[in-house]
């Protein structure tokens, strides 16, 4: 069976302005983490993409130190926020966004494919008829191609699924923010052994997001270093991937990477916040609604991943 043609970019990048937005980029060393801001600076607005809550697993207590670093730069910046993107619903951190709203305003955004997720981890969590599974928790769901503005940049969204069904790319004037769906060239590739996610449909994603220019910024939502560098880095060029990732570079079919991904997951364990996460970022981030008791509590299915 041949392998799928690779799905053009959406018609609305057409004479899209590759013009250098300002990008802020924010680490959390406990879960790898990059959270960013991406403004203009001239016109005083911004967007914050892949925000995180700060969660201790053991005590199940949450903070806000990282979001508040945000909310810092946002004030030094004197700058206005419209946008609080989500590229997908993390498996590993908690997202912020509901948090940073209450304090900035805005809208939280992600794909619309967020509706497939809620239905299928809808059932893992039980979550009832009380959940909503049509993705309207958030403020603004994002087809293939939606635009957006932040100052005087063009933003445009581009699904590329295969990590997860929701997986969405923002390319925001030259800056590219692809959440999970590649890392560093020396660290390759995100999992796809989610429910939902799928390696061949992984591969054509990035080789979409491919067909941008060379020199397209490409800024990535997680680093854990390498074999052969001893710092974390986030930022890589289109032009560079598509020569050095060491999982995707040209030359590397559909069939080999499937290959290599299917076998490369079998060996990996779930992430350590994946169960808080998903059922907190599912819901747009918000935290569950306090008991009776006025306790709030997660749910920890058993044996359901």
């Amino acid at each position: 069976m041949s392998a799928s043609p690779i799905l053009a970019l959406p018609e609305t990048i057409q004479d899209h302005p590759y013009d250098a937005p300002q990008v802020e980029a924010f680490f959390d060393e406990a879960t790898n983490t990059v959270s960013y801001v991406v403004y203009d600076q001239d016109a005083k607005a911004a967007a914050i993409i892949d925000s995180l809550l700060d969660f201790d697993n053991k005590s199940g207590r949450t903070t806000t130190v990282s979001a508040d670093r945000i909310l810092n730069f946002i004030a030094q910046k004197a700058l206005s926020v419209d946008l609080i993107l989500e590229t997908h619903v993390h498996a590993d951190h908690l997202s912020a966004a509901p948090y940073l709203k209450e304090k900035l305003g805005g809208r939280i955004a992600i794909g619309s494919d967020i509706k497939t997720v809620q239905y299928v981890f809808g059932k893992v969590f039980n979550a009832g008829t009380a959940f909503q599974r049509d993705g309207s928790q958030f403020d603004v769901l994002f087809d293939d191609g939606a635009t957006f503005e932040i100052g005087r940049f063009k933003g445009v969204a581009i699904h590329t699924p295969g990590h997860t069904p929701a997986c969405m790319s923002y390319l925001i004037g030259d800056a590219l923010f692809v959440g999970d769906t590649i890392f560093m060239p020396d660290f390759g590739t995100a999992r796809c052994d989610f429910p939902g996610g799928d390696a061949a449909t992984l591969f054509r994603s990035i080789r979409r997001l491919f067909l941008l220019p060379d020199d397209t910024r490409m800024f990535l939502c997680h680093d854990y270093k390498s074999k052969s560098r001893d710092d974390y880095a986030w930022e890589a060029t289109i032009g560079v991937q598509k020569k050095e990732n060491i999982h995707v570079h040209d030359g590397v079919t559909e069939a080999e990477f499937v290959k290599m991904r299917t076998e490369r997951d079998s060996t990996l364990a779930m992430p350590t916040l994946i169960l808080p996460s998903v059922q907190v970022n599912m819901n747009a981030g918000h935290l569950p609604d306090p008991e009776d008791n006025g306790q709030q509590y997660l749910k920890i299915p058993l044996n359901a991943l």
